[in-house]
């Protein structure tokens, strides 16, 4: 029987997790992960995939939070989807042939470039991503990449496609970060399911801290509308920073 102990730590990893995800858009398995491993005694592969089954339905709750103001691109998300799908199977064969130190590290140096970035561009909140050929094919660029480093790296997209809608795209950051979780939903699915025919999920702790997470997804969108964009992308910036302190950890201890 599992220890009493175990369903507090999910209930608290799910409560976090959620607000991360609804204030940042992102799947918050950067911060489940982790915590699976060090409160509840966790294996890597076991933790990261009831992290990403933990992310369906924290996603869609935040999806849902951000369409209910109209900040979601449905399109954009599909075609980012379409990338990163293609990217994910590209990221399998090359996980086996690159050197996944130098994928690390390189990774670690693009998101400290994002954090510098951000502190240059400050996010309108009625800008809109315009569809036209060239930004098709630089979201199926985008979509690629977060595919690809998924595969190789085992990390979400929320800390790529967030910024990069808001640097390269000229998305407002609530556009930005809804779109975000909408491109979540399907790849966790698939992921899980994958998963779960290898026994890596435990579907008890992910319902749990899933379920959770649903409860503080919409208080983190709240605050993220409420918060002025210049101070939101403060707080990405920091958030991405403390992304690349714990792969910077991650990637010493690796030989």
């Amino acid at each position: 029987m599992r220890r009493r102990i175990d369903w507090v730590w999910f209930v608290v990893i799910g409560l976090i997790a959620g607000f991360m995800s609804g204030l940042f858009g992102v799947g918050g398995g950067i911060l489940i992960v982790p915590l699976l491993i060090t409160l509840a005694g966790f294996g890597q592969k076991r933790a990261a995939g009831t992290s990403l089954a933990a992310i369906v339905p924290t996603s869609i709750a935040g999806v849902i939070s951000y369409a209910v103001n109209g900040d979601v691109a449905l399109i954009v998300a599909a075609i980012l989807c379409v990338g990163s799908i293609i990217g994910a199977q590209l990221g399998a064969v090359l996980l086996h042939r690159l050197p996944k130190r130098v994928v690390q590290w390189a990774f670690i140096g693009f998101l400290l470039i994002v954090v510098v970035s951000l502190f240059f561009v400050i996010p309108s909140r009625d800008a809109v991503i315009h569809l036209n050929a060239l930004s098709i094919i630089g979201l199926l660029a985008l979509g690629l990449l977060v595919g690809v480093l998924s595969g190789i790296l085992g990390i979400g997209g929320g800390a790529v496609i967030v910024p990069m809608l808001i640097l390269l795209f000229g998305a407002s950051d609530l556009v930005a970060k809804g779109t975000s979780l909408a491109v979540m939903i399907p790849t966790a699915i698939s992921g899980t399911i994958g998963n779960a025919r290898r026994r890596n999920v435990d579907i008890p702790a992910a319902l749990t801290i899933g379920l959770c997470a649903c409860l503080t997804t919409s208080l983190g969108a709240i605050v993220a509308t409420a918060l002025d964009p210049a101070i939101g992308n403060l707080l990405f910036a920091a958030f991405l920073v403390a992304i690349a302190v714990q792969l910077t950890v991650r990637a010493l201890r690796t030989r």
